[in-house]
């Protein structure tokens, strides 16, 4: 992991995400896109609209655009094109943020302005954290990257303290406890408002 003067570099962090999640959404068929998910306003195949619709909003961002104008969500999508179109945005958004100016350049994104660099760092943590939650919902095809879960967690306390209430602007639910021996992607989940799905 690449340090720079005062943080550290998220993009290759980012890469590796990315990547995975990938991976992951390959393996979904078209019959698990109507299955639940730990998040309970999103099916499979809106989870996986909102995982494209967000990345191409972190590429606009990362363009020097407003992505706060681009819907955080896909349409019209295949059910057998979810691949395709994740790889087409996800390598969008490494290209757009590729410059190391990027890193320290102020950037608006939902939970206001900041560097670069803590706006990439955010979405990684988005992205681990859907991660998870297509794995939860397909039943855990692959083994997933506990590297990238600690990075997630790192970032989900430094933004979502205790100290700092959840409201209905905030789009994760109240923290809850993991056990002392949770993996890193439990306590993300668990920090994070998530509940595993319940399976027979």
């Amino acid at each position: 992991m690449t340090t720079t003067t005062g943080f550290t570099d998220p993009r290759p962090v980012y890469t590796r995400a990315t990547e995975q999640a990938a991976a992951l959404i390959k393996t979904v068929r078209p019959e698990d896109l109507a299955a639940p998910t730990p998040c309970s306003e999103f099916d499979v195949r809106a989870l996986l609209g909102h995982i494209v619709g967000g990345t191409r909003r972190i590429a606009v961002v990362g363009e020097g655009g407003d992505g706060m104008a681009v819907e955080p969500t896909a349409h019209g999508v295949a059910d057998d094109g979810w691949a395709a179109a994740y790889d087409e945005v996800r390598v969008r958004v490494l290209k757009a943020w590729e410059s190391d100016a990027r890193m320290t350049s102020p950037v608006r994104v939902p939970w206001g302005e900041v560097p670069g660099h803590a706006a990439l760092s955010g979405y990684v943590m988005e992205i681990v954290t859907h991660t998870w939650d297509l794995a939860e919902a397909i039943g855990h095809p692959l083994e997933l990257d506990p590297e990238l879960a600690g990075f997630a967690l790192a970032t989900a306390r430094a933004v979502l303290p205790d100290s700092r209430p959840r409201d209905a602007e905030t789009p994760f639910d109240d923290r809850r406890e993991s056990p002392e021996t949770a993996g890193a992607y439990e306590q993300l989940a668990a920090w994070l408002g998530r509940t595993p799905l319940n399976r027979p």
